[in-house]
């Protein structure tokens, strides 16, 4: 970067370790010149009736869909070859047209009017009114499609929204730019923006209100800026999700399930498992069990289309992982598959790590890996695991396994997370639609981000009451006096 030119980042691609691509940050004049024009256009988007929005943002889904392949080739060359890469595009247009189908009755419902049941004379009725420009700081590690979760709802409830995702996973902006560009209506209330945090902090002095998903201590920062100004946040943090397998759960299909909910996206998913509490009379054999399964999933290196296990997306959370492992050995803990990363063409791999004689003064039992671990501890009883599972300062999401249902969901009902997965894990993705959820602990901060609810975060209620009698006079009502003397 010159003196007086822009701001230049390079950007490290994570599976051949080199900086392939760059991005230029909006100075803070083109910054405030962006989001004054997003708001200039938010005031006819909001105004007009939600069917233009649905029919609007409907044309945009058709030309995400038309754009699968370069958008799924940004998000793949962004996560060193994710697979959820290969489906994000979809589910992106599969939220767009899911909000055009659950929108109208969402907000239907929302609206109310009546009669006062204080004063009768008095008739109330509400009107939603959408936050005028709505930020988004979207991380890394799901880039496309978690880029969008905020943004898809805002839009149809009337917003303008500015999306900064993380630099170090930027790539898919360049074709999602082309889509939305594609439609004009919406290129005027819809923006990407690139940059880092000094970027981050620029936003939040320009717009109405923020959703965050990143880090607890990044989400502190978003918290504290946002309440220096008195804009609302919605901050999804970290996790360090529980589960629970109890002494008559399928071992074999238990051991699927936590080795996919822990090592899918090598493990760089807020709602991973990263805790696993086995009823001591199986604990062994499940171990074994487990052991085998990870030793058998394959890096996806050196051919980026073959294998489970990708490199890490961030090549800091490889020596993050790796502290977490050398604090638990030191302290005792057993590795019984996989190990340190490893570099390998320039990426950080590791591979699916399953541990034993762990406890919870160790790193890794205690602190976000975003990484295949699979620490597992033994518990005696029903209150133990549930003590155990409820040891953290996290709360997003955790999993039961057990014999039956009914016992899993037992003790799913103890565990204090926002999501609990029964008989299987990893299940946090298909209620987005369904039903909304509250974080608990540090996991974040604000009302449901999923579910039919969520579309109400981006819209303030007003009430309109109308007086039908005559006003209230402001002098004292008569009364009348008592017998002999004062009332």
């Amino acid at each position: 970067m010159s003196p007086n030119g822009p701001r230049i980042l390079p950007v490290r691609n994570p599976y051949t370790g080199e900086f392939d691509y760059e991005i230029t940050p909006p100075t803070p004049e083109e910054l405030a010149q962006t989001c004054t024009r997003l708001r200039a256009a938010q005031v006819t988007w909001g105004a007009a009736p939600l069917e233009h929005r649905i029919e609007v943002l409907s044309r945009w889904a058709d030309e995400l869909d038309a754009a699968y392949g370069p958008l799924s080739a940004a998000d793949y060359a962004d996560t060193g070859g994710c697979l959820i890469s290969l489906i994000a595009p979809r589910v992106v247009a599969g939220s767009v047209r899911a909000w055009a189908a659950d929108a109208p009755r969402v907000l239907a419902a929302a609206a109310r009017s009546g009669t006062s049941s204080i004063m009768p004379s008095i008739s109330f009725r509400t009107q939603l009114v959408p936050y005028p420009l709505v930020g988004v700081i979207s991380p890394w590690n799901g880039p496309l499609m978690l880029s969008m979760l905020d943004p898809v709802p805002a839009l149809f409830a009337g917003s303008a929204v500015i999306v900064k995702p993380s630099e170090v996973a930027p790539r898919f902006t360049e074709p999602l730019m082309a889509t939305i560009r594609a439609v004009p209506e919406l290129a005027g209330v819809l923006t990407f923006i690139t940059g880092d945090a000094q970027t981050g902090q620029e936003l939040i002095g320009q717009v109405d209100m923020l959703c965050f998903t990143g880090s607890v201590p990044n989400g502190r920062k978003v918290a504290q800026a946002c309440a220096a100004r008195l804009i609302p946040a919605y901050l999804e943090l970290g996790g360090k999700d529980p589960a629970v397998i109890t002494a008559s759960a399928d071992l074999e299909a238990a051991a699927t399930a936590v080795l996919r909910g822990a090592a899918f996206g090598t493990g760089q998913v807020c709602f991973s498992i990263e805790r696993i509490y086995v009823q001591e009379d199986v604990h062994d054999e499940f171990v074994d069990i487990l052991a085998r399964k990870a030793g058998q999933v394959k890096l996806n290196y050196p051919d980026i289309d073959d294998g489970e296990i990708g490199p890490f997306g961030f090549d800091r959370q490889a020596k993050i992982a790796d502290e977490h492992l050398a604090d638990a050995v030191a302290k005792g803990a057993v590795i019984r598959a996989g190990g340190p990363s490893q570099e390998l063409g320039g990426g950080h791999y590791m591979r699916p790590t399953v541990l034993t004689e762990v406890n919870h003064g160790m790193l890794l039992m205690r602190e976000e890996s975003f990484a295949p671990f699979m620490p597992v501890m033994r518990y005696r009883t029903e209150d133990e695991a549930v003590e155990l599972a409820n040891d953290t300062s996290y709360g997003l999401s955790a999993a039961v396994i057990a014999g039956t249902a009914a016992e899993a969901a037992r003790i799913g009902e103890r565990i204090n997370a926002g999501t609990v997965s029964l008989q299987d894990t990893f299940l946090t993705l298909f209620k987005t639609r369904d039903i909304g959820t509250n974080s608990f602990g540090d996991s974040g901060l604000g009302g449901d981000r999923t579910g039919p609810a969520s579309i109400l975060r981006f819209l303030r209620k007003k009430a309109l009451l109308t007086q039908s009698a005559p006003p209230a006079p402001l002098a004292r009502p008569a009364t009348p006096a008592a017998p002999g003397g004062r009332p």
